[in-house]
């Protein structure tokens, strides 16, 4: 596991000169962004990564602030050789429009009033997010980000841009989300709204400054939001049917099981770090989201010019793989260069935030586009044809391996023999070498996808692949043990 981070950070402010309009046609003025930015921008300012978070993130997304316990939200993906390298790229992290974590919002001050907005604060969406957000890169003066990746509601807002801003970016990572928002996720979403609007202390927003806040409906909105981020499978992985703090059943109506603990503990740490008219605005912005056009995704979506890697969880019930299997059919359908992944987890919803190895494989392999020469081996021994048994032995006792390419004096390969090959020489009283190689080599190119090689090596069920040019002048091998290392690296 990668332990390298980027440090200390420290989050900035950005506010926006003009008015923004919203989708809604009202405008807010004096708009602010906090962001946060972790690697440098290089000469050319082509390097530039931003990453959106989800529905109660904020730009805090990797590093550590002087005297915080944990890290940031993406810190297992950002950071010095991580998927999002900090030696590579330079990547943006903004709190979005309507937050409370910096950015305005309902609970920041209202210019003209001097007091909180509260419910005068407008209506917004996740196009307005995004609007804020390219205001952000513009100032930073980039003309084109190399990318724009995010999950859950951070996957509609990098849909959003490559939608909005066709030309502003160069590839687009989208995970675990949806292309418009269904009639169950809404349902969950107003049911949210409603316990914190049930709850007698939220006043029709207007509970900044007092004494009771309505902490019990937020709460509950967490609680419930909660159990769609987990699934059936790690909820029983994690707490079974086991009991809190006791041997039997109570019979009374405190809490008996560690399931019914656990969610109390989300709900009461949540409300301390979250305002609840925040939780009210940016789940509407998630209930609004639909980038179809008249009910065609295909129609919607046939602007984009990025190259986009799609994401899903199977595990995850919020936003189950066939919604983003939707997005990748009306992709296809405009010949939008797009590739998909389907991560395996038991996590559910939330495996975007825990599953460090599938998520840096994966999102390395997208932005860095892994070939085959970036991982092979060189300098490999080789053999003639010439040569006997007995010396293949020798060459794979001395130098540790089990594939020897059989080579031509110029170096072109013509065959490979095995470990393998060697047992049953034994076995068969065989001492010709060109009588038990392989010489219907499988080979690949050193420009080859490590995608590609991989499915090839499954496909025939191989374990070496040698590595020759447009000459078959061999180059090098990589092995299915190298691309299984790739992945354990992070």
């Amino acid at each position: 596991m990668k332990t390298q981070t980027v440090g200390y950070v420290e989050t900035k402010k950005f506010t926006i000169e003009e008015d923004l309009k919203l989708t809604s046609g009202k405008t807010l003025s004096n708009v602010s962004l906090a962001y946060e930015t972790y690697g440098e921008l290089n000469a050319g300012k082509t390097n530039a990564i931003l990453v959106c978070h989800a529905l109660t993130g904020d730009a805090h997304a990797a590093g550590w602030h002087r005297g915080a316990k944990k890290p940031g939200w993406w810190e297992m993906l950002i950071g010095p050789g991580k998927a999002l390298d900090t030696d590579k790229y330079f990547i943006i992290c903004s709190n979005v429009l309507g937050g409370c974590k910096g950015s305005t919002g309902p609970s920041t001050i209202n210019p003209e009033t001097g007091k909180e907005y509260a419910l005068d604060f407008p209506i917004i969406t996740i196009e307005d997010m995004v609007n804020a957000q390219y205001k952000l890169i513009e100032h930073l003066g980039i003309d084109k980000l190399l990318c724009v990746i995010g999950g859950s509601m951070g996957g509609m807002q990098a849909l959003q841009w490559a939608v909005s801003y066709p030309d502003m970016m160069k590839k687009a990572i989208v995970i675990a989300t949806t292309a418009r928002s269904s009639p169950q996720q809404i349902a969950f979403n107003e049911v949210g709204r409603q316990s914190i609007i049930s709850d007698p202390f939220w006043n029709n927003g207007e509970y900044y400054g007092k004494e009771r806040t309505p902490r019990s409906g937020l709460a509950v909105a967490r609680m419930i939001a909660h159990i769609t981020y987990l699934s059936d499978e790690s909820m029983y992985i994690k707490f079974g049917r086991d009991l809190q703090d006791k041997e039997e059943l109570s019979y009374d109506f405190t809490l008996d099981f560690q399931v019914e603990s656990y969610l109390h503990h989300q709900g009461e740490s949540f409300v301390k770090r979250f305002d609840a008219n925040t939780y009210l605005y940016i789940t509407k912005a998630v209930d609004y989201f639909d980038l179809s056009v008249d009910d065609s995704l295909v129609e919607g979506l046939k602007g984009i010019k990025a190259k986009v890697e799609l994401i899903s969880i199977n595990s995850d019930w919020l936003y189950p793989s066939d919604q983003t299997r939707e997005i990748l059919t009306a992709l296809q359908t405009n010949n939008i260069e797009v590739h998909y992944d389907e991560l395996k987890s038991d996590y559910g919803h939330d495996a975007f935030l825990l599953e460090n190895g599938q998520m840096n494989f994966l999102i390395a392999n997208f932005l860095s586009e892994n070939v085959v020469e970036d991982l092979m081996k060189v300098n490999i021994p080789t053999i003639s044809k010439h040569a006997t048994i007995k010396e293949a032995a020798e060459i794979m006792f001395d130098e540790h391996v089990t594939h020897l390419p059989v080579v031509t004096g110029e170096g072109v390969l013509i065959g490979i023999v095995t470990a393998w090959d060697l047992s049953k020489s034994i076995i068969n009283g065989c001492n010709d070498l060109t009588e038990v190689m392989t010489k219907d080599v499988k080979y690949c190119n050193s420009s080859d996808s490590i995608e590609h090689i991989a499915r090839e090596m499954k496909k025939y069920d191989i374990s070496c692949l040698p590595v020759v040019n447009d000459n078959l002048k061999l180059e090098g091998i990589i092995t299915t043990d190298q691309i299984s290392h790739l992945i354990s690296n992070y």
